[in-house]
């Protein structure tokens, strides 16, 4: 039997969900290890989203939906964007998706060809690196160096040297958690509006930041695709639901795409995903713990040899230089996880480059557990 295999397949791993995987396969074993591996918080879904799904499937409402998703939620949305910041935003330019994975992959597919290339920042998710590969976009990896997010100037500098047709940013970030602030954030659309390049901008980690207001991008433009999730502040990862803020022009482009790859998001998780905006002082209780789990790994982490390599100004991550104790990430977090059983993710997933020096630590996990891998790490290293 032949099996025709593709270039496109040949992606880099996501690392963080093979280290993932081990210290799933360790637990499923007896040991007890504690993951600070991936960007999952570790309490469920708010309870009246819970019971939203358990009333919908008692009602047995679960099935296709449109693809832009059921107008309710979709309404709720554009309210969330009136209370939370302010804007206008029509209900007809909202897409749901199936989790902030399907509409990077919608946004990608309707708004570049092959060969188009595109800005993305290093330090950065790797699945904007990895989707953009396997659809034969040109991926153009930013160093940041010694700054903390993708400015104007870098975007200048990285079309002068040779055209963009689009940049892809985060704020807050993965893996830094740093926060565009909102003078540099207008300065980077207008220019990339200003050089004709197109904008997607990254606001899952939205309503977590720590020291500064949330601004969207949408704020300067209606030219800019924003993408958002219910995975992270919401506590929903795996109800894979999320949505797009699109350009008029685009969202029909999108919802055409969408028919084929995926009908429809799932309709229980939407039902459910409504009651969400109204759940804000049960997750804002979950936020204080991250507040709580923040403060002690900017304490204990530099004490451990771990200095920051960027700011925590929001989502639950700290990203480290570990080069006080090792050249080779990779083989420091296989190493930690086998023998110190704590997980976390090696920077190689974030930075082809510069990667063998950093790694990314999730507080997204209880306090006790935070407390209890910083003990564990400073023995291990002793």
């Amino acid at each position: 039997m032949v099996v025709s295999l593709s270039r496109r397949g040949n992606v880099e791993p996501f690392h963080a969900m093979d280290v993932l995987a081990e210290a799933n396969r360790l637990k499923a074993q007896g040991v007890p290890v504690i993951s600070m591996a991936v960007g999952q918080p570790s309490d469920p879904a708010p309870a009246r989203v819970r019971a939203a799904a358990a009333k919908a499937l008692q009602d047995g409402r679960i099935g296709y939906t449109d693809t832009l998703g059921l107008a309710g939620l979709r309404k709720a949305i554009a309210e969330h964007y009136a209370d939370h910041y302010r804007l206008e935003v029509e209900p007809g330019r909202i897409a749901v998706t199936t989790g902030s994975s399907a509409a990077f992959n919608l946004a990608f597919l309707a708004m570049f060809d092959p060969g188009d290339r595109v800005a993305i920042a290093a330090p950065g998710y790797p699945a904007y690196r990895n989707i953009m590969a396997a659809l034969g976009i040109d991926v153009v990896e930013i160093e940041l160096g010694e700054a903390a997010y993708l400015h104007a100037g870098h975007l200048e500098a990285a079309h002068r040297e040779k055209p963009l047709k689009g940049v892809l940013f985060a704020s807050p970030a993965n893996p830094t958690g740093a926060v565009i602030p909102a003078d540099e954030l207008s300065a980077l659309v207008n220019m990339a509006e200003t050089l004709g390049i197109a904008v997607i901008s990254d606001e899952i980690y939205h309503r977590l930041a720590y020291g500064a207001p949330d601004t969207t991008a949408l704020a300067f433009g209606n030219s800019v695709t924003v993408i958002n999730s219910f995975s992270k502040y919401y506590c929903m990862t795996g109800w894979r639901i999320g949505w797009m803020v699109l350009p008029e022009e685009l969202v029909r482009p999108v919802e055409r795409i969408a028919q084929s790859l995926y009908i429809s998001p799932p309709e229980l998780s939407q039902i459910a995903a409504i009651e969400a905006f109204a759940a804000t002082e049960e997750l804002e209780a979950v936020k204080g713990r991250y507040a709580w789990n923040r403060e002690l790994l900017m304490k204990r982490l530099p004490e451990l040899g771990f200095p920051l390599a960027a700011p925590m100004d929001g989502a639950f991550y700290a990203f480290c230089d570990v080069t006080r104790h090792t050249n080779d990430s990779m083989a420091f977090a296989r190493k930690m996880l086998a023998e110190a059983h704590v997980a976390a993710t090696p920077g190689r997933d974030f930075d082809t480059q510069a990667g063998h020096r950093t790694m990314r630590f999730s507080y997204a996990g209880s306090h006790h557990d935070m407390v209890e891998a910083m003990s564990r790490i400073e023995r291990w290293l002793r």
